[in-house]
């Protein structure tokens, strides 16, 4: 009858639910892209951790300076790995790094602790200028000289990376209330950055079985 009014298709009918539906799912894949990429990153740098090839030393473990560091450490008694290890915490090898509390360099040398190597015979100012932390090769002589100096100081590895986070007073404090390290270390940071130089030390350990070189 021409009186009668269309009767309207099922799929116009349908058509506009669709459409929020598909813009629903499309605003659910975007959202998982980014914790898809996180995972996945967090995944290759395990994997490169774990086992480290010529990419992943590049990667997580890199080294620089490799004569000044064995050099340095050779002097004082290091283990070169050690100090690329608290070259990694410290500055992540950016030899521009500098703190508020005017610490310098890729291993965060204070110039009080470069004059009291100097004071006890340990570097040589003349070779060494204590004035020039600035520079990667003097700042990695008086970082491991420091080191060395707590090593000889200290009795544990813990009590060494403690005290070059804390200062050796700070450790020898609470070793002498009888604490000990890293359980009754009294600063949150220290406690933190034991944690930290333990985990790069194994990792270059694993990078570098045969040594820096």
């Amino acid at each position: 009858m021409a009186g009668r009014r269309p009767t309207p298709r099922s799929g116009a009918r349908h058509a506009a639910p669709r459409r929020t539906s598909d813009r629903k799912r499309l605003f659910r894949w975007y959202r998982l892209v980014p914790v898809a990429l996180l995972a996945l990153t967090l995944a290759v740098v395990a994997a490169v951790s774990l086992n480290p090839t010529t990419l992943g030393r590049f990667l997580v473990y890199p080294v620089h300076h490799e004569s000044a560091i064995e050099e340095a450490c050779e002097r004082h008694g290091v283990d070169p790995l050690l100090a690329c290890a608290v070259i990694k915490c410290e500055s992540g090898w950016d030899e521009g790094a500098r703190s508020s509390a005017g610490a310098v360099g890729l291993m965060q040398v204070m110039r009080i602790t470069a004059d009291t190597m100097v004071i006890q015979g340990i570097v040589d100012e003349g070779t060494w200028d204590p004035q020039d932390l600035g520079d990667a090769e003097t700042n990695i002589e008086y970082g491991c000289a420091y080191l060395g100096y707590l090593q000889r100081h200290l009795s544990s590895l813990d009590e060494v990376i403690a005290a070059y986070n804390a200062g050796i007073g700070a450790v020898q404090g609470w070793l002498a209330d009888g604490g000990s390290i890293p359980e009754d270390v009294e600063y949150e940071e220290t406690r933190t950055y034991i944690v930290r130089v333990r985990e790069a030390y194994e990792g270059y350990q694993r990078a570098y079985p045969d040594g820096i070189s």
